[in-house]
């Protein structure tokens, strides 16, 4: 294993202890620009962008971690070699539930995988624990109330091929109690657990595969407003977590 970062070029002293971890440059790009003071952009090296600034005077840095799971764990490990302590995915989620419409928020009490692929590769004999912190989440959930409005709290699905779905996939995972789809949760938990890291996620809802009419995805402008008031909430939660030694 490698003892130092391979693909995030930068030095422990230009990255915060905690990181907000997006899988959007747009959306890392937006929020430096528009939470952060004294935001600079300290990496760019495989578009893995990294912004620190403060935000109400506490340091933090946003990370850009890609699609999937793959892209993600390097981030994820790369981000612990170089300091990070505490994780929060800002990022978006399709529902699989009815209840859930486009622009609502949902705190990852969980994360469901299929077994092997990234999660496999580190955890070849058994489901590995894919769970955030539970403190940091309840303050997260908590934050996301008061600044967002619309919550919902639950388990998520972490695919590893945003084309895969059949007819029959909503039914499966929401009939297994899984709320909403995304593609990074469940590496993030699993990694933290491994490598001693808090973590924990935020999801905004950009489209619906349970009700008819909403199955088309949101992009990033269309999503900005919602993603706003998330973002409010995330940094408001690093702000004020203090990690538990």
């Amino acid at each position: 294993m490698a003892v130092k970062p391979q693909h995030i070029r930068i030095s422990p002293t230009q990255l915060s202890e905690k990181v907000v971890v997006v899988g959007d440059p747009a959306r890392a790009k937006y929020l430096a620009e528009h939470f952060l003071e004294d935001a600079r952009l300290v990496n760019t090296e495989r578009c893995f962008h990294i912004y620190t600034g403060y935000y109400k005077n506490e340091r933090v840095s946003i990370a850009v971690h890609g699609i999937g799971a793959a892209s993600a764990a390097i981030v994820f490990e790369e981000l612990k070699m170089l300091g990070a302590k505490i994780m929060i995915r800002l990022g978006t989620a399709g529902g699989l539930i009815p209840g859930l419409d486009i622009g609502d928020a949902v705190v990852a009490t969980g994360a469901a995988y299929i077994q092997g692929g990234t999660i496999g590769s580190y955890v070849k004999d058994a489901c590995m624990v894919a769970a955030p912190d539970p403190i940091l989440t309840t303050k997260l959930y908590e934050k996301a109330k008061e600044f967002h409005g619309r919550v919902f709290l639950g388990p998520v699905f972490s695919s590893d091929a945003f084309y895969a779905e059949d007819k029959e996939f909503v039914s499966k995972w929401s009939n297994r109690g899984i709320i909403a789809v995304e593609m990074e949760v469940a590496t993030l938990y699993a990694l933290a657990a491994m490598r001693r890291f808090s973590a924990s996620a935020l999801l905004v809802i950009s489209d619906n595969l349970a009700v008819p009419g909403k199955e088309e995805l949101k992009h990033h402008k269309e999503l900005e407003p919602y993603v706003e008031k998330a973002a409010r909430a995330v940094l408001e939660t690093l702000r004020e977590y203090k990690p538990v030694q």
